[in-house]
């Protein structure tokens, strides 16, 4: 179902023509470094580097192997002559698919590389374009004091940069190979097979292997994943937020055409942001899945073989496909200020309780009768119609000590920007 909607390069990455061809790639780099030390002559080379395969004749093996990848060497022997009886030596089946594994996993980081990148750029466009753009901020989804748009995008610009440097490290951790043949000793194929194939095909040797790269590696991949699903999912549950129609201070694009419902024509929902939500959960319990497969039986077991030809994959075209959604969604939200403006004035001044409480400590209350003061006029505006201005006016414990328009220009909803400046400045957002 994931691969439904995925986009066509990372389609392409997990393809079987792709992991066969990255099969191939292994084999023949392994052959090459044999030829470089002279084990393999000059003439068998220039045939096994036009080896290929064919998918047709491996899915015909298979059959009767019931072990891909003896089936894929029988189609590659196919194209081959007596050359053939050079390709694999020495390996074990796991040197070439967690190689070849390495690099499908390199190409996908890549590509989610560029996504993240993207995304960055757009959350950097509306955090300046929104830097002033005056909201609600919410604690335990209640109105707290007044934040603006700018700062959220801001917020999330940075979370999506350590996701970066998350990917990179991911990245290194599963840009490894091993060339160390059954149990890792080495005792069918020299670690210089292994230095010399790395090289080649961009990868570092893995310092010390049993039968198999080992699985920390790739749960680190794929928690790294979840979190960048994670973060997204945060994201998109704000999105979702600000669409209720109570509160429709943002909603995601909705084109021309476009319904939300069989049913009901006038509905508009957060689909692509609830769609991004599932999603997100989808990767975090194929994190799951991969930490479960680093404990394997003594020297490896292929536990964690069927359940990574489904996890991850899976991972890499869910992130991919999020990103495809929702960063288009970002750059073409729909912001609403005058509902911004509307809600902010829901509590009738409540929002500046925390101005009067500290006017009054200045004035040299103690804190704790300063607050039972503006808790008393705070829950009484909550209650009633009266604004929490005019209660606080009437109150003789607060006009003895905040004369005149002392009190009045604490109700300013410029004192909230006025740092705004300075965390852009920290952030290198102009």
């Amino acid at each position: 179902m994931i691969e439904r909607y995925s986009r066509p390069r990372m389609k392409r990455v997990w393809s079987d023509e792709n992991k066969f061809d990255r099969w191939l790639q292994v084999e023949i780099a392994v052959c090459e470094a044999w030829a470089e030390l002279g084990e393999i002559p000059g003439e068998a080379m220039a045939g096994i580097r036009k080896a290929g395969y064919n998918l047709e004749r491996i899915a015909s093996f298979l059959e009767v192997t019931r072990h891909d990848m003896t089936a894929f060497l029988n189609s590659v022997a196919e194209s081959l002559g007596e050359e053939s009886r050079f390709v694999h030596l020495g390996l074990t089946s796991s040197d070439v698919w967690d190689t070849a594994l390495g690099l499908q996993l390199t190409e996908a980081a890549d590509i989610l590389a560029e996504d993240v990148a993207e995304f960055v750029s757009v959350l950097r466009e509306k955090a300046i374009e929104h830097r002033y753009t005056i909201m609600m901020g919410r604690t335990h989804g209640v109105h707290a004091e007044p934040t603006t748009l700018g700062l959220k995008m801001a917020l999330w610009k940075e979370e999506m940069e350590r996701n970066a440097l998350r990917l990179a490290e991911a990245r290194k951790a599963v840009a490894v190979g091993k060339i160390s043949g059954a149990v890792g000793t080495y005792a069918t194929v020299p670690p210089r097979i292994e230095e010399i194939a790395c090289a080649r095909l961009g990868l570092a040797p893995e310092p010390v292997s049993n039968q198999i790269v080992q699985r920390d590696r790739h749960a680190q991949f794929l928690t790294t994943l979840a979190i960048i699903a994670s973060s997204l999912e945060k994201f998109a549950t704000e999105i979702r937020g600000l669409q209720r129609t109570e509160v429709r201070e943002a909603e995601e694009p909705f084109g021309e055409g476009q319904t939300g419902s069989s049913a009901m024509p006038h509905k508009r929902n957060p689909e692509l942001s609830e769609r991004v939500c599932g999603l997100a959960r989808i990767v975090r319990g194929n994190a799951l899945v991969s930490m479960e497969n680093i404990a394997l039986w003594h020297e490896r077991d292929i536990s964690h073989s069927s359940a990574e030809r489904i996890i991850l994959p899976d991972s890499c075209l869910a992130l991919d496909y999020m990103f495809s959604i929702f960063t288009p969604v970002i750059r073409g939200l729909r912001v609403y200020p005058e509902n911004m403006r509307r809600n902010i004035e829901l509590t009738q001044g409540l929002v500046f309780s925390q101005r009067v409480l500290l006017a009054l400590i200045d004035k040299g209350l103690a804190r704790e009768e300063a607050y039972r003061i503006v808790q008393d006029n705070a829950m009484e505006a909550w209650q009633g119609s009266k604004s929490f201005l005019s209660l606080l006016q009437a109150d003789r414990r607060v006009t003895d000590r905040l004369k005149g328009d002392e009190l009045h220009a604490l109700f300013d909803y410029d004192h909230y920007l006025k740092h705004v400046d300075t965390v852009f400045e920290r952030l290198e957002l102009s």
